[in-house]
């Protein structure tokens, strides 16, 4: 069985072209994004490369990032990501992007997208919208949430400048999902982006509330904090999920990067794959990748040549 990725953008030609990623160049320069995928990356060609990652199953978001009347601003339709999903039930799920200024007719679209679409969760971007996740614009998305019985991911601690004509400040905290973690102690919360540079913060969160979770994306595994590897590696190995943030992180490297680290077989099987079954509820679906399922310590020396050649530099 294969691993899963729940944090993965869209980067096709399309969404470049039409200016819907919420990154610049400089931003991909940074990243030192190589520059045959600076264009867009094909759903084809982007199955292959979960292939060889040895991904069962990526979390497509459907974004929703600030006013759309404002330059800078862009979301990717729902619809677009439940294409893309029907084409490859197997392989994707949807995730359905946030707006906490769309009102009554944005809840709405978050019932559609998970009762007639087939979305697993919702997806949230604090600082396109300015507000800490314990804005109260933001309560009536969680209680749809529940109600739904669906998780929502936010980014957590800082934000850089993915687009140079569009700052954005940095307004997420991992402290402020303290308060919505108390008032909806049924909903599943995940902080991905680990919550740099506030990491201790981001742990503390995940082990007083049990429904708040780690999601591992958007740095590289050789770069995660020693306290973090601890903590997924032994008492907090069920709270945390593996992504990448694709573009951001190539899941060809991310997984060779982790399996360098050694960890124990059973906290890398639910780091990579149980825990994301269990928090989106998503089905035992598996993909023909069998050689990628381990990657604790015992199985470190199997690193197939395929993964060792395509690990990207250091962010």
């Amino acid at each position: 069985m294969g691993y899963i990725d729940i944090v993965v953008n869209l980067f096709t030609e399309q969404e470049v072209e039409r200016g819907q990623t919420g990154i610049d160049v400089d931003f991909m320069a940074q990243i030192r994004m190589p520059e045959d995928m600076r264009a867009g990356v094909s759903i084809d060609r982007y199955l292959q490369k979960m292939d060889r990652a040895g991904i069962d199953r990526s979390l497509l978001i459907a974004v929703r990032a600030g006013d759309l009347k404002v330059r800078g601003s862009f979301e990717i339709p729902y619809e677009r990501v439940q294409a893309i999903c029907s084409s490859h039930p197997q392989r994707f799920s949807g995730l359905a992007g946030v707006d906490p200024f769309r009102g009554m007719q944005g809840l709405r679209d978050l019932e559609h997208a998970v009762r007639d679409l087939g979305f697993v969760g919702a997806h949230l971007y604090p600082h396109w919208f300015e507000l800490p996740p314990d804005h109260a614009k933001y309560y009536p998305y969680y209680a749809k949430c529940c109600e739904l019985d669906i998780p929502i991911m936010m980014q957590v601690g800082q934000n850089l400048i993915y687009q140079r004509d569009r700052r954005l400040p940095s307004v997420a905290r991992p402290i402020t999902l303290d308060r919505v973690a108390i008032d909806f102690p049924e909903l599943k919360l995940i902080g991905i982006h680990i919550g740099v540079p506030w990491v201790d913060e981001m742990i503390a969160m995940a082990w007083k509330h049990e429904n708040v979770f780690i999601g591992v994306d958007a740095y590289a595994p050789k770069h995660w904090q020693s306290q973090l590897v601890h903590y997924l590696n032994t008492y907090g190995k069920q709270k945390v999920l593996f992504g990448t943030d694709w573009p951001v992180i190539d899941p060809e490297r991310a997984v060779a990067e982790i399996r360098e680290l050694k960890l124990r077989p059973d906290a890398a099987k639910l780091l990579m794959r149980d825990n994301a079954l269990r928090v989106f509820r998503l089905p035992q679906s598996a993909t023909s990748q069998p050689a990628s399922t381990e990657l604790g310590n015992e199985s470190n020396r199997h690193l197939s040549q395929s993964n060792s050649t395509h690990v990207r530099g250091a962010l």
